[in-house]
């Protein structure tokens, strides 16, 4: 009974053993044919990594997302503190959030010297940190012998940020997206002149048409005119002109 709670104690939980070796960034089979299935999202309560379309069958379950920085799998680390205990890990700071690195990078070259290192792997880093990564400390916790259940913190809910949902909103009007930021009649004539007064209506109405007949002029010469922009005969009379024969001012 003493090995068995000895090893109970020095055991990795079925989630971090998961998240530690779930590959990310890689296509979802379930969503093979969907539009960004990348799987960047880790289920606690499944041990699985999933994608944002995965997520209606996951949304009352522990969620972490990944993110990639470097070519490496990141957390961010307010997230990750309410699972473990991340002191001594190094961090680094994207977009204005701190993340730590999941599992140890390659190096080119051992490091030869004196300097600070990691515990583990003999990564160069700054002080005060002892690990490079947040797998570096969980396997030297497990090497020194240590419970590692105390560096562990009870975490019952971790729902993921708005941002998340905010792109599986989008994500669920998949077959009809607009063509990725290509210009459409409405996105057009969405101007604020067209919501003044009416001493100002005529400005706006003449400052749209401008408009138009511009993106018009555009989208011919790039040859994307179709039947979600409409040629007027007032704007192929227009692009129908040719600039006559130029005249010589005379000289006196």
């Amino acid at each position: 009974m003493v090995c068995v709670g000895y090893a109970l104690q020095h055991q990795k939980p079925a989630w971090m053993q998961g998240l530690l070796s779930e590959k990310f960034f890689v296509g979802c089979g379930t969503h093979d044919s969907a539009r960004k299935n990348e799987k960047n999202i880790y289920c606690l309560d499944c041990c699985k990594s999933i994608c944002p379309h995965c997520l209606p069958a996951h949304l009352t379950h522990r969620l972490l997302q990944v993110r990639r920085y470097v070519y490496h799998d990141v957390i961010r680390l307010d997230d990750l503190v309410k699972l473990i205990d991340c002191s001594y890990v190094q961090s680094y700071t994207i977009n204005s959030a701190k993340v730590v690195f999941l599992n140890q990078r390659p190096q080119s070259r051992p490091f030869k010297g004196s300097g600070n290192m990691c515990g583990t792997c003999e990564r160069i880093l700054q002080e005060p940190y002892f690990y490079c990564s947040l797998a570096c400390k969980v396997d030297h916790i497990v090497k020194q012998g240590k419970d590692l259940s105390r560096y562990l913190h009870k975490c019952e809910i971790l729902p993921l940020s708005d941002f998340v949902f905010t792109q599986l909103e989008s994500l669920k009007g998949d077959a009809g997206d607009l063509d990725d930021g290509q210009m459409t009649p409405n996105s057009i004539f969405d101007n604020p002149l067209s919501s003044g007064s009416s001493a100002s209506g005529t400005v706006g109405c003449k400052t749209l048409a401008c408009t138009a007949t511009t993106d018009f002029v555009k989208k011919k010469r790039s040859g994307l005119i179709s039947q979600d922009f409409p040629a007027t005969p007032e704007v192929v009379a227009s692009l129908s002109r040719r600039k006559g024969t130029p005249q010589r001012s005379p000289l006196y």
